[in-house]
């Protein structure tokens, strides 16, 4: 048995997180349904201590005490992007995209919840196979599996991922083959003037706020790039510093809430003043690098960690609500979702972009739109919201969602 403190788990994570990369690179499956490299590497490890363990052997003892900050890190990262200004830009077609995604993610709760119930289990059970894991992907299960975990779900954390991937490779098999049925069913075409890099005015300058690096303004003598990502740094354990005090006064108020919900709100605050002022002149850009890094680093020390004997006795259940809960996802793609963002080309590729994000990730949604856009043509009005709802607003949401429910059946 090797014993491994906080620094060498980490260090452990890292190999593991790049012999996942590695392993997708070989086998084209994986990187085709976007399996992410920490889940990879993780579950490998995870499946390698369960095998040990039926022959009763522990093969390690991991120091988590960093998985935490390393979580709340990335959904703070996740908060300076929810940005009021990129909604304004996107116009009524993110803001109705986004009311759209919510009623899913409300029905996708019920819905679990309802077949959880019937079968005998905690209502949350169901939930934890609804947004919480195939509109929030194995990040948001895995943050909140703790408090499922308390209110009586037993192995939340490995029936999160379980059930995560099951939406990650189900989101990636149906998209695809949605979109390509409406569009060759209403003989649908993309624009003349279309172009594939997005070359509209409203494109343009939502790629110009969320890429463009802001002037850093940097000291004498000081690297622009390496001021720009200290600065990032210390805004990000700001917005956590603050948010931590946040949670704590909204926790005696009997709120159940996540650990990062407080850096979350805090984050958003900074962001949108920061859009108005320019005081910090924040870049989304290097944010969302730290983000990627934390999120990597969490995935892989939480994966590692799991204990994958608890899925037993849970599996059929499982099957059952995951079953219904890609049905429906696929049914409301051709209505309400293709008529009401326009019955076009462009609402056609949306369609197979929100399978991608409402049952894996936002990753699942772009190889979605791509794929048919490659086969099709251009569709820049789909690669303007669906990025916005998928990687931004959806999450912001969703964490009320679930902290909701949370605090409903918990």
């Amino acid at each position: 048995m090797f014993t491994l403190d906080f620094v060498n788990t980490v260090a452990m994570g890292g190999v593991v997180l790049f012999a996942g990369f590695a392993i997708r690179r070989a086998v084209p499956l994986l990187a085709r349904y976007n399996v992410p490299a920490p889940v990879i590497g993780g579950l490998l490890v995870a499946a390698a201590s369960t095998i040990a363990r039926t022959r009763g052997v522990d093969l390690f003892v991991f120091d988590t005490r960093l998985q935490t900050p390393l979580m709340i890190a990335f959904f703070t990262t996740i908060g300076f992007g929810a940005s009021l200004s990129l909604l304004r830009v996107g116009g009524p077609q993110v803001v109705l995209f986004s009311v759209l995604c919510t009623v899913l993610a409300v029905m996708q709760n019920v819905v679990g919840a309802a077949l959880a119930w019937m079968m005998g289990l905690h209502p949350l059970f169901g939930v934890l196979n609804g947004s919480v894991t195939l509109t929030g992907g194995p990040a948001t299960g895995l943050a909140f599996a703790p408090l499922f975990e308390k209110a009586g779900v037993a192995g939340a954390s490995t029936v999160a991922v379980a059930s995560a991937m099951v939406g990650i490779v189900s989101g990636g098999i149906i998209g695809g083959p949605i979109g390509t049925w409406l569009v060759e069913r209403h003989r649908l075409h993309a624009r003349p003037n279309a172009r594939a890099v997005p070359g509209d005015k409203l494109a343009a300058q939502i790629a110009e706020d969320q890429l463009a690096d802001p002037v850093t303004h940097a000291p004498a003598g000081e690297d622009e790039e390496s001021y720009g990502l200290l600065k990032a740094i210390v805004v990000i354990l700001v917005a956590m510093w603050v948010g931590s005090w946040v949670s704590g006064r909204l926790l005696d108020f009997g709120f159940t809430l996540p650990a990062y919900i407080g850096a979350m709100l805090v984050a958003s605050v900074i962001r949108n003043v920061d859009d108005v002022t320019r005081v910090i002149g924040l870049s989304q850009r290097t944010i969302d690098d730290i983000g990627n890094v934390a999120l990597s680093l969490f995935l892989v020390l939480a994966l590692m960690t799991l204990r994958l004997w608890e899925l037993a006795g849970l599996a059929g259940p499982m099957v059952v609500i995951l079953v219904v809960q890609v049905a429906m996802i696929a049914a409301v793609c051709f209505w309400p979702i293709f008529p009401v963002m326009g019955r076009d080309y462009d609402s056609a590729v949306m369609s197979g972009g929100l399978c991608g994000f409402m049952l894996g990730t936002t990753a699942n949604a772009m190889a979605n739109m791509k794929a048919l856009t490659d086969r099709f043509g251009p569709a820049p009005r789909a690669f303007l919201v669906v990025p916005m709802v998928g990687a931004f607003f959806i999450d912001f949401v969703n964490a009320v969602l679930i902290t909701f429910c949370l605090n409903i059946w918990g």
